[in-house]
């Protein structure tokens, strides 16, 4: 079975019981529940998250907590995502036919949850949803606050989205078959991952990577004007943006080999050989700047500096969490989903029909990853400020006594 709608139309059992535009709505709403854990644990840390990112502080101990605020959000749409999915799987019966028919329902659940995030209710993270929306509309051309205006929060949020170019691609699926895939087009039936051409997907796809090598560049060229102590000349930027830059062959040769399908012999093989190099050069090269720039960990770090008695072997002397295991556990997470989540370009996984929900699972994995990474990420980050004493002005990455750097996500 090839898995392709223009070979084979019918719905697997999975698609048949959580379809597409309820999968996209589904890893979002997670994202807004894991975003508020990360707000209450390193609260509970005492890890001051706004003062980061720079939101403004609750006024009063009466006003909602910052996560508490969060979790109301997520509970209103987890609250209505169930009750929309109850009622497509009570019409829908199972039957594949009708779960075509009924493609409206999770498209307008979609829609819900898009405006959920205008509404004016000012009981459901009014202002957080005003703040997200504002820095969204900045970063997704690239943009990045100054300093003092926010930059770490901006580009904690440009590094979210890398992870979720799967899904991005996924809702532009989603809505190139509930409109343009053909008189019976729907957007519950067979995913068709070729619809709109064999470029526009991969196009999405690398779009929040482009977004974030933008930001990096716009990060050297300022450290090239400053030329300040603290900021050095930017060559650090320069490495970040390479880190982006190396998801760009991946999802070309990819692209390449879901529309080369005829090409056998050599060709082939040294095009699927390419894509495997591409491949390993950008996650290890993601991992080591995830283990040693954005969480500042030594232990891809030089033996002497790796091996300081001052504290745990390959880590740092200030840690905000405890026991030190949880550093080496999300170490070697980050390693081996690192390398899985890469294979969310492969150009066979979307062919076969057994494997959407192997791709919702690789998924999920990665935004369990990126959940994981910004407890580290921002640990780090508050670290540098108290320690440099930096504490009006956003901390670069690498040494505390402060070389040039960069950072990282939501």
């Amino acid at each position: 079975m090839d898995g392709d709608p223009a070979v084979e139309s019918a719905l697997d059992s999975f698609s048949l019981t959580f379809p597409l535009p309820y999968r996209v709505a589904f890893i979002i709403i997670l994202a807004i529940w894991a975003w508020g854990v990360n707000l209450q644990c390193l609260t509970i840390c005492k890890v001051d998250v706004p003062s980061l990112i720079r939101y403004p502080q609750r006024r009063s101990p009466t006003e909602v907590a910052h996560h508490l605020s969060t979790y109301r959000l997520a509970t209103v749409l987890s609250g209505t995502f169930a009750v929309s999915i109850c009622i497509f799987w009570l019409f829908s019966h199972h039957d594949p036919e009708l779960v075509v028919y009924y493609d409206w329902m999770p498209m307008l659940y979609l829609l819900f949850l898009v405006a959920s995030f205008f509404t004016p209710l000012k009981n459901l993270s009014h202002s957080g949803r005003t703040r997200f929306l504002h820095t969204l509309r900045r970063v997704s051309l690239g943009g990045i606050a100054e300093s003092k205006d926010g930059k770490f929060g901006d580009i904690i949020l440009a590094d979210v989205l890398t992870s979720y170019a799967k899904i991005l691609a996924d809702l532009f699926i989603t809505l190139c078959m509930f409109f343009f895939d053909g008189a019976e087009g729907s957007a519950t039936a067979r995913p068709d991952r070729g619809c709109g051409g064999q470029v526009l997907v991969p196009l999405v796809m690398a779009v929040p990577s482009a977004i974030r090598l933008r930001q990096c560049l716009i990060e050297y060229g300022r450290a090239q004007r400053s030329r300040s102590v603290r900021d050095g000349w930017g060559g650090q930027h320069l490495a970040n943006a390479a880190k982006y830059a190396s998801a760009f062959p991946v999802i070309i040769l990819s692209a390449l080999q879901r529309s080369s399908d005829g090409i056998v012999g050599g060709e082939g093989v040294a095009l699927y050989r390419a894509w495997v190099v591409a491949v390993l050069v950008n996650s290890l090269y993601s991992f080591y700047w995830d283990v040693a720039k954005d969480w500042d960990l030594t232990l891809l770090s030089s033996t002497l500096e790796r091996e300081n008695p001052s504290h745990p072997y390959g880590l740092r002397q200030i840690m905000v969490f405890r026991p030190a295991m949880i550093y080496y556990i999300a170490i070697g997470m980050d390693l081996a989903l690192r390398c899985t989540w890469s294979l969310k370009l492969s150009p066979h996984l979307d062919r076969m029909a057994d494997w959407e929900g192997g791709i919702f699972t690789l998924q999920f994995l990665e935004v369990f990853r990126r959940w994981v990474w910004i407890f580290f990420r921002v640990e780090a980050e508050w670290i540098r400020g108290q320690s440099s004493g930096l504490a009006d002005d956003d901390i670069l990455l690498g040494d505390f006594s402060g070389a040039d750097n960069d950072d990282e996500e939501f």
